[in-house]
């Protein structure tokens, strides 16, 4: 089969589609019949060997995938040969980039109906984000007000979704150029980061979802009110940056069967919609990393076509 994997750390170029055997799926873990990837950061920060990894070199990259079940391990029983699923591989977010990958049965799920491979391919790790933002951090409820740093990103977009649907009343900061989107994701208002200082226009924020980090999070501490909550995907906070009577949290995202089937209802009733970006082929990794890396690209989730068209069972 063709995968893509690193023998070395570095930049995009370190990065080759190979012929390499097609693995067997152990206790509790399937073989996926990869339709479609997903291209994150966490993808260039393993790349780059600025995130961890206990495989040794050389390995698969990527962690976000949909397809379809070729084979099942011992142990599986919720799921079948022939079930379109998605989700992302393991813990180590790596194995994804590949006509074939293992993933662990307990961070995927049956594939929304309605949604292509390729979008399904765009949703895992970032929807959870900001799902688990919202609602295992920050413990959102009805009528209180969030803001979204980043509302027109991967992220970002899920979060105002998200708390919309929750009943949430969401201020969103983005670009000008993205306001009428952002809009219709649901957030209330929009306020331009290159033209307004936030800090300035607003305040007594229930939660405030951080995707940017750096000064915006700093200046975000004065918009939260006593008891409400500041999440972090960014980086973790420093001592000096714990705040009295206000909640910081910062996580590495745990994608789970059970979170995807609470996105999965949420798109199979039309409540959420996708952002499916640039859609690029196995052979085309290296210029997907280097979009990640600030190259042009569409908005949105960076695909990898991998065998999309594909019937299952062929």
């Amino acid at each position: 089969m063709k995968a893509a994997r690193i023998h070395k750390f570095g930049p995009p170029e370190v990065i080759s589609v190979e012929e390499i055997p097609q693995p067997t799926p152990g206790p509790g873990e399937l073989l996926i019949r990869v339709m479609a990837a997903g291209v994150g950061p966490w993808d260039a920060l393993i790349r780059e060997h600025k995130s961890e990894v206990l495989s040794p070199l050389p390995f698969v990259l990527g962690s976000d995938l949909s397809g379809i079940v070729e084979k099942v391990g011992p142990g599986v029983s919720e799921f079948h040969v022939g079930d379109e699923i998605y989700g992302v591989t393991n813990p180590q977010f790596i194995g994804a980039y590949a006509e074939f990958a293992i993933a662990l049965a307990t961070m995927v799920a049956r594939k929304p109906k309605g949604l292509s491979h390729l979008a399904a391919a765009s949703v895992p790790v970032v929807a959870v984000t900001a799902w688990q933002m919202l609602f295992d951090y920050a413990m959102a409820r009805p009528g209180q007000t969030v803001l979204v740093h980043g509302a027109a990103g991967n992220v970002g977009a899920y979060a105002v979704q998200l708390a919309y649907n929750a009943g949430l009343h969401v201020i969103a900061i983005a670009s000008s150029n993205d306001t009428t989107y952002v809009k219709g994701l649901g957030a209330e208002k929009v306020l331009d980061y290159r033209t307004s200082s936030f800090e300035n226009e607003i305040s007594s924020m229930d939660i405030v979802i951080d995707t940017v980090g750096g000064e915006t999070r700093t200046r975000s501490i004065k918009v939260v009110k006593p008891g409400g909550s500041l999440i972090s995907v960014v980086s973790p906070f420093s001592k000096d940056q714990t705040i009295p009577n206000i909640r910081t949290a910062f996580f590495i995202v745990e994608v789970t069967t059970t979170r995807l089937n609470a996105l999965t209802d949420l798109f199979e009733r039309r409540k959420l919609s996708t952002q499916v970006g640039s859609v690029l082929t196995l052979d085309k990794v290296r210029t997907a990393h280097e979009m990640l890396a600030g190259a042009p690209h569409e908005r949105g989730k960076i695909l990898l076509n991998i065998n999309a068209s594909a019937p299952a069972g062929s």
